[in-house]
């Protein structure tokens, strides 16, 4: 179908097609992370074995508040007996549910970068679209599968690394056809703030479903989570196209808008990649060294965040289900006003693209490394303090949305996909080494080897702060541009400012605005 052909029409803003994008890309990303965490919620309910808190470490449910001591350490004021769980089924060793966790990782490093150049080439809509649905209906059968025998448990999470890893990749290349230069920290940031709600929200609902839940509970988790893949799946295949002159509802005037905008032909597929200027090149690596040290800090918090509240700061595992879920609730709202920013500021001429992407890049790695070098040094008898300082680490992370996140598709949109599948695969070795370095550095769990912990993750962001610094570019790169498409990209001129030049000089915003 050919786009509501309507030259005159303002271009649509907040509920444009472009706008449209960012949002069922916000709800696709909420499930893509239910999928990945739905079992490490799950699986509490599915051994036998009590386990005091998701990490599987204690045999108890610790049900008290903390009370410092004469000595000044914190003990418990009560405990509870054991809680056995009536609906669990499983036998399942602490081994083997460590090994069910980190398999997932074992599929997910290896297809970013055959995910990112299919979807460079082909478009983004139909890997996503694939990936996604196959994803929900594995996730349906885990059930029957962890019934069956745990080998089959095993090669589902496996198939779901491999599956989920393409959908960044995927996306990024959609947004480098479809994110004008100007909206790109806004629309990007958007999208992928699902993934923050989306651990939040399966973390607080996968507890009342449990107890709650169909099917002993803890299946209902991956019936529901599976199903709203589907549903997902069905709504993006209606509502996503590969590029703006693909889609059947948008209008004429935002087509010329955004291929008026973007800086190489969204319509022609991507020819051979220059593998040696874009290896070559200073900003891709500064932007993989900061995506690593940034997702060192990221998974360290992620799958440790609840055991440091059990062992050090002595929250009981109502409160810690809670509090666990607050810094990230404190990264969607950074991460959002972070893209919003980082765009006005531009916007404004106040600062070009490279020195933005530095700027945020550089509060996020140095408040993120100043907070948790406070935590460190945090007891249970400041666990308030604590839990304030993890929560404004976690939230000048999200400020790095608006840095590394979205850098690959300033230097090279047209190989965007690609971009972010290299830089990506690199920093999920940070997911398959920080726990187990975690557990390594805490065997007696008691603050100061957690403080170790934290000055590590300090000393990555410091390192991917320098390296960022030094070597990162918001600029078109000249590998990355095609030789035969000119552009008039005006920076300094708003949507609506640009809607109104449009009335009175036509002629100019045609030329500006023709598809080439």
């Amino acid at each position: 179908m050919e786009p509501e052909n309507n030259s005159s029409e303002k271009v649509p803003g907040c509920c444009s097609q472009r706008w449209l994008l960012a949002y069922i890309g916000f709800f696709g990303f909420g499930v893509v992370y239910a999928l990945r965490v739905n079992l490490s919620v799950a699986v509490v309910c599915m051994i036998k074995t009590p386990v005091a808190d998701f990490s599987g470490k204690n045999n108890t449910w610790n049900t008290t508040a903390a009370l410092p001591n004469d000595e000044g350490t914190c003990v418990a004021e009560n405990e509870k007996a054991s809680h056995s769980n009536d609906r669990a089924e499983f036998d399942w060793d602490s081994t083997t549910k460590s090994t069910l966790l980190a398999s997932f990782f074992y599929g997910y490093i290896v297809t970013q970068i055959p995910g990112g150049m299919i979807a460079d080439r082909y478009g983004g809509k139909r890997v996503l679209l694939i990936t996604m649905f196959l994803s929900s209906v594995l996730t349906i059968l885990k059930p029957v599968a962890a019934r069956t025998t745990v080998i089959l448990l095993y090669v589902i999470r496996v198939l779901l690394g491999l599956l989920t890893a393409v959908t960044f990749p995927a996306m990024h290349a959609m947004w480098g056809r479809w994110a004008p230069p100007l909206e790109r920290s806004k629309l990007t940031n958007v999208c992928y703030a699902g993934t923050t709600l989306g651990f939040a929200f399966t973390f607080a609902t996968s507890g009342l479903l449990c107890e709650y839940g169909f099917d002993n509970g803890w299946g209902s988790i991956f019936y529901i989570t599976g199903g709203l893949g589907v549903l997902w799946s069905i709504a993006w295949w209606y509502m996503a196209a590969d590029t703006p002159s693909k889609h059947p509802r948008i209008t004429m005037a935002e087509v010329k808008y955004i291929n008026g905008k973007i800086e190489y032909n969204t319509d022609r597929r991507t020819g051979p990649i220059p593998w040696r200027s874009l290896l070559l090149a200073p900003c891709l690596w500064a932007t993989l060294t900061a995506h690593v040290c940034n997702n060192w800090t990221n998974y360290t918090l992620l799958t440790n965040t609840p055991t440091f509240m059990k062992e050090v700061l002595k929250y009981d595992i109502e409160a810690n289900g809670v509090l666990s879920a607050v810094p990230y609730i404190c990264q969607f709202v950074s991460a959002l006003l972070a893209g919003y920013i980082a765009d006005y500021i531009r916007l404004k001429g106040w600062l070009n693209t490279t020195r933005t992407r530095k700027l945020f890049q550089t509060i996020s790695f140095a408040g993120a490394g100043g907070c948790l070098i406070g935590t460190g040094y945090c007891t249970c008898e400041e666990r308030s303090l604590a839990v304030a300082m993890l929560s404004l680490a976690v939230m000048f992370m999200g400020l790095g949305r608006a840095g590394h996140m979205v850098n690959h598709v300033d230097f090279a949109p047209k190989y965007a996909g690609l971009m972010y599948g290299i830089t990506n695969t690199m920093a999920t070795i940070p997911g398959m080494v920080a726990p187990i370095y975690t557990g390594y550095m805490t065997p007696n769990h008691t603050p100061q080897e957690w403080r170790n912990v934290f000055f590590t993750c300090a000393g990555f962001d410091a390192f991917g702060l320098i390296v960022f610094l030094v070597f990162a570019s918001g600029e078109l790169q000249e590998w990355a541009k095609d030789s035969d498409f000119n552009i008039d990209i005006d920076i300094d001129i708003e949507i609506d400012v640009t809607n109104k030049n449009e009335e009175k000089n036509p002629s100019k915003s045609q030329k500006n605005g023709e598809i080439n």
